[in-house]
This record gives structure tokens, sequence and C-alpha cells, in this order.
């Protein structure tokens, strides 16, 4: 028993000491946990304090007491003595440093104290440096000495701001504050403002509403957000589509480059929401509007909106403890600017509003359309398309643009309208912008003007726009011109689409980085009346219709432009059921009370005042208006000033530009001059309607049927025709008959006989049978083998010979015209009726013994008898038809020229 005994003592006195080790080991590992617990504690306030600023902790009532225990005086002594040596020394220097670098990135109104600048509205035009920062408040470090504080904005940043309920105050005041420095600092009408407040109808910011009459300041709907997230969507896609046009990344990098005022306004949108998510829609829209925002001039400033923008942000958080703000560290105390009164708000916005009344009243002259650079200092490119300002619009340059997007214009207004001084505003405008390197214009006046004879060299004025390679002016009876015009241009846009095939590329913008040393200007054609290019049911208007529609359609890519204006567009029956061809003008500019230029349903036009127009480059839909006004270009000082600068500064070599008047006869001398001699005798009979001017001209070889007959009752017209054919023809050693078988060719015979080189035999009416029988024996010895040298016989009013020449006569002028031409002998005639013609040619000779023929007061139904088939032709005074077998499938129109400067 004693031994059990002992063995339960030992036991005991075992557990009892393994209890004592197991309470002393729990004992070990509370204290243990307890001193990590502490330890963590200690770490997480030490990165806290770092994090957030020991004195922004100490100015928590809550935290302060915390700071004051024991158990953390070692975490608050070391991050103490960590800001000492990093800021003792700083305070010395560095808050000046930063005085200095913000009075350098906010000049003016930006960083000063509005005492100075409250109701005085700005005068920037933005053509300089733009603020980088705008003050909001000021700061300090450990209480020492102060420096202001901004934010970046418009170009740079936006503005993220966040708040509770007792301090929304404070961040309304803080947008109000820097909304009215931004207006304050630029000339009124650079920045637009647009409020939406999704808990109040009138929107926040209600010291800025005077604005809203100026339509500086526009409040949005709480329930239209969508609407306006839409808005500013469309603004970025119509800058980077219509204004970032030369391949710059965003509007500051174009004002840098180029220089000029800005034309585009700053958006700025403030968005005030109740700390509720948008929905996933306004979301998405409003990532997309800060990501491309900011390049487009549109700046967004959120006021309580959480959103996680992937777009350079600044943020604000105005807590009641303190405000932390993205621009300063930790350490940093910020204080925000006092509220500037409402009364002196409300005041300065009326004066704002005013200015920009003012300014839009005064604002507007051409010479403020113009760079304030000329091209060839600091030169503009039209790689992307041409882009220049028309007109204003809220004191704003307002552009037109022709690009990819919208390559072609159409224009329409009534008469009075002021459509022809729109005309030369855009012309001016674009030519000051860019160099004739760049840009050429082919100029077209179908009305009875003179409108674009300006800019070609006259009496009066010398000078000449370089940019103008084709004008025509008093076009309205010759639309065979217009048909020249798209002729050239098709063939224009081949020969630049050959090029661009042999580059492999298959734009002019790509042909012109691959083709340095290539010419490629962009072409800008502006027809002015092109309706009555499309008058008449007839071959003239089908073949320019299918040109039109070419041109419109595949000289984008070609760098061609067609700029159309017109009166009234709706009554061409050319375009009915040609819908593609209006489809590709989608630059749309409508005059005070237009029709049918803009879409259907867009009448905007209608109750414009006189000197405005609707300007859309959105094919006329309603939401693509923009009306602004167009200032007077037609005074002295306007264009004409332009004109000048740009002609002095011409390349060398330039020639002046090609002018077709239709009101004007070419002079013989100048045909004659531009005719190129071909492998045999030529005759000039006039100047054909194309675009280069050519002369007209026939072959006259030694082959069956070269003879030429002028067709015609008036003497003038034919007389002309007649006496330049046989100057140009007719070559020394050449013999020439001259037969003036009327009174009124008498003088005009003699001029021509002295203008000819050699001798010339003259004979009269009475002459002329025997000097006919003659050749008639003379032809039949060159066809035995007889001597052949060149023989003209001119006969003027060939038919006032009929009853003289007899039968013995007819048949030798017969013979002559079908077997003269091979042997050398050519006839020359004036015929005042084309049935007489067509007698003479019945009987033992042919219609193909006339060759050619230029046929003046005739109607074209008479002509059928020469063997050409139906000709639709009605006589114009001063000019012809001009048929010639060996080269026309259908006779082309030509204009007689003058002889009385060409000859002696």
């Amino acid at each position: 028993m004693r031994a059990r005994r002992g063995r339960r003592d030992r036991i005991s006195d075992a557990f009892d000491a393994f209890v004592d080790a197991v309470e002393a080991t729990l004992r070990a590992a509370g204290g243990a946990r307890e001193e990590a617990v502490h330890a963590h504690a200690r770490t997480m306030l030490e990165l806290w304090l770092r994090d957030e600023g020991i004195d922004a902790a100490r100015a928590d009532p809550g935290l302060a007491a915390a700071l004051g225990s024991p158990a953390f005086a070692s975490v608050v002594e070391r991050v103490e003595a960590d800001r000492a040596a990093a800021f003792d020394g700083w305070q010395a220097d560095g808050p000046a440093d930063l005085r200095a670098v913000f009075a350098s990135a906010a000049p003016g109104v930006a960083g000063d104290d509005p005492r100075r600048w409250l109701g005085e509205p700005g005068k920037d035009d933005a053509a300089g440096a733009v603020p980088r920062l705008w003050r909001i408040g000021s700061a300090s470090v450990a209480g020492g000495p102060g420096f202001p504080v901004g934010v970046p904005l418009l170009d740079d940043s936006h503005l993220q701001i966040s708040s509770d309920h007792a301090t929304r105050g404070a961040a309304e005041a803080l947008v109000e504050g820097l909304l009215v420095r931004v207006l304050s600092h630029f000339r009124p009408g650079l920045v637009t403002v647009h409020v939406w407040d999704v808990g109040q109808f009138t929107g926040s910011l209600p010291g800025l509403y005077p604005l809203t009459g100026s339509g500086l300041l526009t409040v949005h709907d709480p329930t239209r957000l969508p609407a306006l997230l839409e808005e500013l969507s469309d603004r970025i896609r119509r800058v980077h589509t219509r204004v970032l046009v030369d391949g710059q990344p965003s509007l500051r990098a174009l004002a840098r480059e180029t220089g000029d005022p800005r034309t585009e306004p700053w958006v700025v949108a403030v968005l005030v929401g109740n700390r509720s998510a948008l929905s996933e829609d306004d979301h998405r829209q409003l990532q997309r509007v800060a990501r491309g925002g900011l390049a487009c001039g549109i700046s967004l400033v959120l006021l309580d909106v959480p959103v996680t923008l992937s777009a350079a942000v600044e943020t604000v958080d105005v807590a009641p403890e303190r405000v932390r703000c993205s621009m300063t560290g930790p350490h940093v105390d910020v204080a925000l600017d006092a509220q500037l009164e409402r009364d002196r708000v409300v005041a300065a916005c009326h004066e704002i509003s005013r200015e920009h009344e003012e300014w839009r009243s005064r604002v507007g002259t051409f010479a403020d359309l113009l760079p304030r650079h000329a091209p060839e200092s600091r030169p503009h490119t039209t790689h992307a398309g041409v882009h220049a300002p028309i007109g204003f619009a809220d004191g704003v340059a307002k552009d037109l643009v022709l690009a990819d997007a919208s390559p072609h214009a159409l224009v329409g207004g009534p008469s009075g309208t002021g459509k022809t001084n729109l005309l030369l505003a855009m012309i001016g405008s674009m030519a000051a912008k860019y160099g004739p390197d760049e840009l050429e214009f082919y100029l077209l006046d179908f009305k009875e003007g003179v409108s674009f004879a300006q800019f070609a060299p006259g009496q009066r004025d010398p000078t000449w726009l370089p940019h103008a390679r084709l004008i025509g002016v008093n076009v309205n009876t010759d639309r065979e011109f217009g048909l020249a015009l798209l002729r050239f241009l098709s063939d224009e846009m081949r020969r630049r689409a050959e090029a661009a095939k042999h580059h492999e590329v298959t734009k002019l913008e790509e042909l012109r980085r691959h083709d340095p040393g290539g010419r490629w200007p962009r072409i800008v054609a502006v027809v002015d009346e092109f309706q009555y290019l499309f008058a008449e049911r007839d071959d003239v208007t089908r073949a320019a219709t299918t040109l039109l529609e070419d041109v419109a359609r595949r000289g984008r890519s070609q760098g061609i432009h067609l700029v159309l204006a017109s009166q009234d567009v709706s009554g061409i029956e050319a375009f009915w059921g040609r819908p593609a061809i209006f489809e590709q003008f989608v630059l749309r500019i409508a005059l005070p009370r237009a029709r049918r230029v803009l879409a259907d349903l867009n009448d905007a036009a209608l109750d414009l005042p006189r000197w405005h127009a609707v300007l859309n480059h959105e094919s006329g839909i309603r939401h693509g208006n923009e009306t602004v006004r167009i200032p007077d270009a037609t005074a002295p000082g306007t264009v004409d000033v332009v004109q000048r600068s740009a002609f002095d500064a011409r390349p060398p070599g330039l020639a002046p530009p090609t002018l077709f008047d239709g009101s004007r006869a070419p002079r013989y001398c100048d045909l004659a001059r531009r005719s190129t001699p071909g492998a045999g005798p030529r005759a000039v009979l006039g100047q054909v309607i194309d675009v280069e001017g050519s002369p007209a001209t026939v072959a006259l070889p030694d082959a069956p049927g070269r003879n030429l007959a002028v067709l015609g009752a008036s003497a003038g017209d034919a007389l002309a025709v007649l006496g330049a054919a046989t100057m140009s023809v007719v070559a020394d050693g050449d013999a020439v008959i001259l037969a003036p078988l009327v009174a009124d060719a008498t003088d005009v015979a003699a001029a021509v006989a002295a203008h000819l080189p050699g001798e010339v035999d003259t004979i009269g009416i009475r002459d002329v049978r025997a000097r006919v029988e003659e050749l008639a024996a003379e032809v039949t010895a060159r066809l035995a083998g007889g001597p052949r040298s060149p023989l003209y016989l001119v006969l003027f009013a060939a038919d006032a010979a009929d009853h003289v020449l007899d039968r013995p006569g007819t048949e030798a002028l017969r013979r002559v015209l079908h077997f003269g031409p091979e042997t050398g002998v050519h006839v020359l005639g004036w015929w005042r009726s084309v049935a007489r013609l067509k007698t003479l040619l019945t009987l033992g000779a042919a219609p193909d013994d006339v060759g050619a023929w230029v046929a003046l007061d005739v109607q074209g139904a008479e002509l059928g008898a020469l063997g050409t088939g139906a000709v639709a032709w009605a006589p114009r005074p001063g000019r012809g038809l001009f048929f010639d077998r060996t080269q026309h499938a259908r006779p082309q129109v030509v204009i007689v020229p003058e002889l009385d400067r060409g000859t002696p």
C-alpha cells in the first residue's frame, strides 16, 4: 500500500510540474503575441504617418491622443526625425523655388490674386503659351513658408474632385473659382463651359449663369447626360476630321506649329454627381471622351462622380480634416482659396458676356481670317487636306475643310445673298495659308460676270494669283468649257493614279511621301453657277454628268476637290436618278434662303441674316450645322492684298494662269504662236474650248479631200476664220491666189496679202472663171507627173462667183476640189450657204472632197448634208462648229479669232 501511495504522490508531483510548465509556456506565448501585435501596430502607424503626414495626423483630434501614447513614442520620434532631416534644410529655399516655378507655369490671371483681375475680361487669344497650372489654394510644409498650389487643366489634364456632405460647398466653390480664372484669362469665347448636375435641374455654379446669355455656358438637363457625352464625342470626331488634317496630334501642337490664334475654343465639361455610380453605357462613353478629349480641347471636371479615368487626371479630395491633392505630397498642408464673393462673380460674368458680344460685333473682317505668318515663312502643308477659315461664329474663325471625310463642297444661295463673296473669301483664305506648290485653283464662272478675272493679270493690276492655273469667266454660253475642265480633271486624276500605282500607294498623301521630288499639289476646282453646264439635253450634258460623277467619286484619293455653287440645285434634270453625285458632296454651305442644299429636313438657312451661311460638314444633316458670318472679301484691301503678297513670293519661273474669257475673241497672233508645227502645213482656224486654250488647226497635206470650207452668211466671223487659216498655212515660196469676190472681203484680203510672204496673186470676180480653169488644167498636168509645189486658192464668198463660173467654170472648180489636194493644190473657201456648197459637190465631186469645215451662223440640221449625220448646233456669236474628217468623230466648238491686232 505504501508503495502504491508513493507512486501516486510521484505522479501527482509530475503532473503539477507539467501543469506549471504549460502555464509558464502559455504565459510566455501570450506575451510574445501581444508584443507582435504591438509591433505590427507600430509598423502600420509608421507607414500611415509617412504616407499621410504627421502634421495631418496631429491636426485630427481623434488621432492626437493616440500619437501621445508612450507605446507609440518611438514611432513618432522616428517619423519626426526623418521629416526634419528631409525638410528642415528644404524650408530655406524650397518654398521660394516652388513660388518661382508656379509664377512661370501660372502667369497672370492663372495665378494672381482675384482682387487684381476679377471683373476684367481677358485679352489672351491663345496664340502663345497657355498656362500649365491654375491656382486653387496655398500650402506649406510643417508650418514653414507658404507657396501656391495649382492644378493642370485644358490641354494637360482632367480634374476629379471628391467631397462629402460637410465639404460639398467648399468643393463647388473650388470649381467656381477655377472656372472664373480660366474664363477671365482668355479672350471671351475661347472657353465655353457645359454643366451637368445629376441633382439639380438648373445645375450648380449659379454665379456663372450670366454666361448663358452669350452662349459661353450651357446648363444641361440632369436626365440628358448621354446627350452631352454624345455632343462631346461629336466634337472630338469633328476636330480630328476637319482641324487636325495635317497630322498634328492635338490642337495644342497645331497652335504651336502655326503660331496662329486658336480657332477652336476649349470646352470645359463640369459633371456634378452624388457619389453614385454612372450607368454602364455612360461610364463607357465618359471613358472615351476622357481618352480623346484633351487633344481636342475638351477638359472634364468631375465633382463626386466615382469613375476611374484612363487618361491624364489630377485629383483633389476635399475632406473635413484636410485637403488632399495629387499634385502635392503627404507632408504638404493644403488650404483652398477662399470662396469668391458671389456678387463679384456675377458681375464679372456679366462683363465677360458683354465683352464677348462686343468682340463678336467688331471681329470678323477678312483680315481676321488670315494667318499671322505668310506661307513662305511658316509653310502649311495640304498632305491630309485643305483647311482654311471661311467665316466667324461667336468671334472665332470657323474652318472649311476639304479632305477625305469631306472631299467636295456644294454651295447654294439665291442671287444677292453673297455667294460670290463667300467664294472669294474661301479662295483668299486658302491662298493666304498655302503656297502654290501645295494648292492650285481652277476657277470657272458661268454667269455673265468677271468675279474670278481679278486673279489674272490685267491692265490696271499686272499681278496675278500664283495658285490659279485656269480662270474662266463669261462662259454662260460656252458650256463646252465646263466639260473641258471636267475632262482635264479626269485626265489629271488618271495621271496621278498611274503615279500612285507606280509607287505602290493609293492616296495622294502617300504619293507625296514616296515621291517628294514630284509636284503634287491639291487641286480645288470652283465652278460658280454650275447648273448652266447641265442646262440642255444634249451630248455636253451627258458627257459632263458622267465625268462629274467619276471625278466626284474618285477625286478624293488623288487630291482633287470640287466646289460647285448654284442658286438652285433642285431642278438639275441631269442628276435625277443619280444620287451618288450629291452624296460625294459632304460639305454643304447654305446661304440665306437656300433650298435643297442641306438635308431635306434641315431648314436652318431659311431665316439666316445677310452675310451669313450655314457651314455643314455632315452632308447637310442638322446636327452638323454651324452658322458663320462671312466677311466682306470684295472690297479693296481684302483678297487683292493676299494676291499681291502671293505674287511677290511666287516661285521663280511660274507662268501666269490661263484666262478664258467668253466675251473676248482670241488674238490670231497668240494662237499662231501657240500652234505646234507639224509634219506639213497646218491652218489655224480659231481656239479650241479646252483648258489649255489650244489653237484649232487643220492639217493640209498632199492627200485627197484636204480642202477647207467656211460656212455662214455673216461676213465678219467667216472672214476672220478664212483669213487666219490663210495666213497660218502659207509658207515662204508657196503660191497663193486670193479671190475677194464680195466687197466685204476686199479689206481683209488686202490685209492677208500684206501678211503673206512672197508674191500674192489677187483676182476679182471677173477673172475667177479663167483662173479656176487654168488651175484645173494645172492639176491635170500635175497628175500626169508635172512639177508640184504648194498652191492655195482662197475664195472669199465662193458662191458669189456661181453666175460667172457657169457650167465650165463649175466643173473646173469641182476638178480642183477633187484632184487638187493630192497634187499640192488646196482650196480654202467661204461659202455663204451650205446648200450652195452641197450643190457644188453633188455632180462630179463628193462631200469628202471638203475634208474640213467650220460652220458659223448655220443651223445644225443643215450640216447633215455634208455627210456628218444629225448635228446638235445652234449658232452663237463668235463661235463656230469645226469638223475634220481625219481627227473628229463629232464636230467641236471653236472660238473665232480676232485678226485686227494679228495683221500688219
